[in-house]
Formats: structure tokens, C-alpha cells, sequence
């Protein structure tokens, strides 16, 4: 029998082979073991990080609604732009290419190179540029930066409606939000519901994985549009009223309010000087004076002087405490008070009263003391009314309180009608100690115009959503005074622009009424100085008002200091154009 061959015995290489090939077995044990853990007991877990390594999230702002006047003539509207931006791991060069995109564009580089510092992903270079120039960039081929679609504001009107419509700001999320005006106001209905888009991407870089595709659109809802009661011709004529009796008068400031009295609708709301809400700057005529950017027709308060007579008078008449014939005994050009008043140095403050012209001492009437604007006599008649009662007619009328109107920052006013002192009472009766808004003084006056019915006043007519369907807005109302009382004070402001101190303020065709007022101002110092603010307040046709219209004065030179002078021109102008824009029929042809 053949011998059996010895068993080859393994060499210490069969044996490394053999160990490492244990080795690799066991890492890939391992690791399919740990695969499994990640990918399926721990997917939950891990999921979400892997997306936030690779999932990109950009936001789609959507188009603000548009602001139309009450003719749908655009105020404010949204246009496309762009907005240039750079991922910084990307780029070569930094500081070449942030220099580029502010020569083209004329952005601050400075600005763009300080968002690249904060940030290896994302920097904005410039914002809202035009498509144009943002095509001028992207041909540059600059690496690591990028052009995407923008929305941007804009303001077909200008300074023109730049008090009512306001103006936007870019929030801490790059969104376009409103920052004044009814863009404030109005913020929830125009801003609409922005978009977005998530798509996978390589974890250092923002562009997309072709492969990968995006993830998730969801498109953005565009805002809804405003319908405000502004008509853009006849805020032009205003407003260019409001600049030429700027340099005629050599005032500081002018504000105007045009009122539809039927629906409280403010017509137009001018402010001059405006501001640019692009530039944000003051402009037309240019003044340092920046309490100026602000609506002061709204937000401004000051001491009304005589148009307050309106509501003292009123007050007396539905109180049923004098009647427009009632005869006031010894109406003098003087009256104190308190004793030894009008011989003091600061009469003026301490309880001296005096007409603007000096007049012998003679019994008037109410109606006449109304028509010359008589202080002493308005005084005289407070003193029969008392305080209680002009206390409850001032408020009625909305003063010292808020209108109501759909505009942020509006102010209250307020009056001093303290019982106990006499000269605040009578300087209440004149248009002192009391202070108003340019719009609580129309509204006053449209309540008068409106049968004694006050009407809140209203910037926005209705709502249009993305289907086209409209929600109408309609203020609060109440009754002030009484039809009668209201049809007297109507013709005896008639009265007043045919035969007293408001003929300047006459409009061809039409019988109009209305109330010069001149207030001195008050100085730091709390004394009352030289200069005054003037005023006129009036409406038209006065057998069936359709529109009032209150113009403030601030400031005129010293020929221009009255009422008559500086303010009742310029209401006869926006009248006029008023009347002619709503097609009212002038009273010689009427019937």
C-alpha cells in the first residue's frame, strides 16, 4: 500500500491572508451593521439632518396688492426686479466682484462686501434692481454670484399721494413690509402669502442637484388691491394749490383735506412740502423742517381760532339758548375775564380778550357777531351756553378725540374747558385752549353739511380680493345737532363769504360758506408769538353741500396772517375743482 503524503503545512503569508480576510469580513459586518442602525432603527432620528445638510429653502415674497384712487388710477403698485446675491465659498474673488456689481448697479460695495463677512453661503450685493442692469451683471459671468426675480415697490403718484399712500421697508426676513400709511395700515390685505421652493443641493453650494430636482413648490399668493376714496386730479390741484400758496405767503407748511360730506370719503389729502416715498427725502419745496415728512392733516394739531366759532355758535342754537336773532348787549372790541386783566403786560394769557380790529361798544346780534367774527361776542354767548354744555357740543363735533380714520399715528387733540377757569372757557369759545387736527375740523363741518349727521371719515373705499369681489368700508355716524340748526349755520356761512371776513374765498356759480380762523402760536417759551396759523374751512353748494374743504396755513408773513388772506384763495381753488371734478350743477343753472 502507497504511503499517504504529509498534510503541507500553511506559511505565515497563508496565515496574514487568512487573518485579514477575517479582518474584512468582520469591518463589513460592521458596518452593514451599522447601516442598518442608521438607515433603518435610527432612520428616524437621522432623516431630518441629512435633509438640512442637503435640502436648500428659498422663500418666494409675494406681490404686495395694489392701492388704486377711487378712479383705479394705480398709487402704488408692485413691479418685477431683482435681487443680486453671492454664495462667498464660491467666488475668486470677493473684492473684484462686490466692486462690479456696485459700479453697475451703484450699490454700496461696502454694504455688499460686509453681508459676504457674515456669511459663506448667502450675501446680498444689491436689491430691487432693475432687470436691465441686472442683466448687465449676469453677463459679467462673475463666479459665485447670482440673479434672482424681486419684487419691488413703486409709486406711480410720487410725493403727489405720498401723505395717504405712505411707503414700505424690508423687514428682518428680506420681505417687503409696510412701514407708514395706508401701506401700514393695510399691511394684512396687501402683503398677501409669500411662496417657496425647497430642491436638494450639494451642502457647500446653493444651486441645485440636476438629478435631484426640487422637492416642494408652493407658489405664492399675491396680496389683495385697495380702492381708496382718493381722486388723483383733484390731489393734484390741491397739491398744487398748497405749493403756490407756499410761496406766496412765505409760509412753512400747508395742509388740505377734501371731504365728500355725504360719505365722509376724503376726496383729497395734500401736504406741502411732501416726501418722496422712494428717496424718502422732503421734497417740493425742500425744507429742512422734517416734522414735514409726516401728514400733518392727520397727525398735526393746532389752535383753530375763529373756525372753532362755528361749533360755539351751534352749540348755543341747539341748545335753544339764542336764537341767530337773539341781540347782544355791549359787544365792545374788549373784554377781561378776570378783574384788571386787559392792563396787564401778558394779557394775551391771562383772561384779556380783544377783537382783531378795534370798534365802538354796540349791540349785535348773533348772527352778526358770527359773520365779523367778533371774539368778545362769541364770548358773550359762551357765557350764556356755560362750559358744561360747549363741553358736550365739542365732543359731539369729534373734537379732542380720535376720527377714526383708517391711517396710522392719528392724533386726538384737546381742549382745556376747565369750569373753574373763565379765561379758558372763553379762549375755548375762540378757537384757544383747544386743539384740532385739519381733518377733525372737516369733519366738523361736513357734520354741518350733512343735516348735523357726523360721518367718520375714511382714506380707503373697499377691498378687491384675487377674484375681483369687493368689501365695501362704511364709517360710524351720529347725529351732532339738529337738520334746523345745521341749515341755519349753513347760511350764516354763506353770510360769511358773501358779507364778512371770507370773500376771498368765493367760487363763480356757486353759493359757497365757510369760516376764516387765525390763531397766534404758541412759542416754546408756552407765550403766544407773532406768527399764526391760518385757516379757512367751508363748503359748497350750501343749500345741498356735496363737499367740504379745510385748508391750514402755517406760518404766513405777516400781510398774510389772517385767515382771509392766506388760507380762502386756495379753498376757492380746490373747491372750484372739486365741485367740476364731482359734476355739481352751479346754482344759477340748477333747477
Amino acid at each position: 500500500m502507497a504511503a499517504r503524503p504529509a498534510a503541507r503545512r500553511r506559511g505565515p503569508a497563508q496565515i496574514r491572508v487568512a487573518m485579514m480576510g477575517l479582518f474584512l469580513v468582520l469591518v463589513w459586518v460592521g458596518l452593514g451593521y451599522r447601516l442598518f442602525e442608521v438607515q433603518v432603527v435610527r432612520a428616524a432620528e437621522y432623516e431630518p439632518k441629512s435633509l438640512q445638510q442637503r435640502v436648500r429653502t428659498v422663500v418666494i415674497d409675494a406681490p404686495r396688492g395694489t392701492i388704486f384712487d377711487r378712479n383705479l388710477d394705480p398709487l402704488a403698485v408692485t413691479v418685477e426686479a431683482r435681487a443680486i446675491f453671492a454664495v462667498p465659498v464660491e467666488m475668486d474673488d470677493p473684492l473684484y466682484a462686490t466692486q462690479v456689481v456696485a459700479a453697475i448697479t451703484g450699490q454700496s460695495a461696502d454694504t455688499a462686501r460686509a453681508n459676504i463677512e457674515r456669511s459663506e453661503t448667502f450675501a446680498y450685493l444689491a436689491r430691487q434692481v432693475d432687470p436691465s442692469v441686472a442683466a448687465e451683471v449676469k453677463a459679467q459671468n462673475l463666479k459665485g454670484v447670482y440673479v434672482v426675480p424681486e419684487p419691488k415697490r413703486a409709486y406711480p403718484a410720487g410725493a403727489l399721494a405720498s401723505p395717504v399712500v405712505g411707503l414700505v421697508t424690508t423687514d428682518e426676513d428680506d420681505r417687503i413690509t409696510g412701514l407708514e400709511g395706508l401701506e401700514l395700515v393695510y399691511e394684512d390685505v396687501l402683503s398677501g402669502e409669500p411662496g417657496l421652493i425647497e430642491y436638494e443641493a450639494a451642502a457647500s453650494q446653493v444651486r441645485a442637484i440636476p438629478q435631484a430636482g426640487i422637492r416642494q413648490e408652493i407658489p405664492a399668493v399675491r396680496g389683495d388691491d385697495l380702492i381708496s376714496t382718493i381722486d388723483s386730479s383733484l390731489q393734484y390741484t390741491a397739491y398744487d394749490v398748497c405749493r403756490r400758496r407756499l410761496e406766496v405767503t412765505a409760509a412753512i407748511g400747508c395742509s388740505i383735506v377734501v371731504l365728500e360730506v355725504e360719505t365722509g370719503q376724503v376726496l383729497a389729502l395734500v401736504e406741502a412740502p411732501s416726501f418722496d416715498p422712494v428717496t424718502r427725502t422732503v421734497v417740493d419745496p425742500v425744507t429742512e423742517d422734517q416734522t414735514r415728512f409726516s401728514n400733518f392733516a392727520i397727525r398735526g394739531t393746532y389752535e383753530p381760532g375763529s373756525v372753532q366759532k362755528l361749533i360755539t355758535i351751534a352749540s348755543a342754537l341747539d341748545a335753544g339758548i339764542v336764537d341767530i336773532d337773539t341781540v347782544i348787549p355791549d359787544v365792545g372790541d374788549t373784554i377781561e375775564t378776570s378783574a384788571g386783566a386787559c392792563k396787564s403786560k401778558t394779557d394775551d394769557i391771562y383772561g384779556c380778550f380783544k377783537d382783531s380790529s378795534p370798534h365802538a361798544t354796540e349791540d349785535m346780534t348773533v348772527h352778526q357777531i358770527f359773520t365779523r367774527s367778533s371774539n368778545v361776542g362769541t364770548i358773550k354767548v359762551q357765557q350764556r351756553v356755560g362750559p358744561e354744555i360747549l363741553e358736550d357740543y365739542i365732543k359731539r363735533f369729534g373734537l379732542g378725540r380720535l376720527t377714526g380714520v383708517d391711517f396710522n399715528g392719528e392724533a386726538a387733540g384737546s381742549f382745556q374747558l376747565d369750569p373753574n377757569c373763565s379765561s379758558c372757557q372763553a379762549s375755548a369759545a375762540i378757537g384757544y385752549s383747544v386743539a384740532v387736527t385739519p381733518l377733525q375740523m372737516a369733519a366738523a363741518y361736513a357734520a354741518i353739511g350733512n343735516d348735523g349727521v357726523w360721518i367718520e371719515p375714511s382714506l380707503v373705499m373697499a377691498k378687491v380680493d384675487q377674484n375681483g369681489n369687493r368689501t365695501y368700508m362704511q364709517g360710524e355716524s351720529r347725529e351732532v345737532v339738529s337738520e334746523r340748526t345745521a341749515w341755519v349755520m349753513r347760511q350764516i356761512l354763506a353770510d360769511v363769504v358773501t358779507d364778512g371776513t371770507g370773500s376771498a374765498a368765493r367760487v363763480e356759480g356757486y353759493r359757497v360758506g365757510g369760516k376764516t380762523g387765525t390763531a397766534l402760536k404758541l412759542g416754546a417759551d408756552g407765550r403766544y408769538t407773532d406768527w399764526t396759523n391760518a385757516s379757512f374751512v367751508g363748503m359748497a353748494p350750501i343749500d345741498d353741500p356735496k363737499v367740504v374743504v379745510a385748508v391750514m396755513i402755517d406760518s404766513p408773513a405777516f400781510e398774510f396772517r389772517y385767515g382771509g388772506a392766506a388760507a380762502a384763495p386756495a379753498f376757492a381753488e380746490v373747491m372750484e375743482a372739486a365741485l367740476n371734478q364731482l359734476g355739481v350743477i352751479p346754482d344759477a343753472l340748477d333747477g
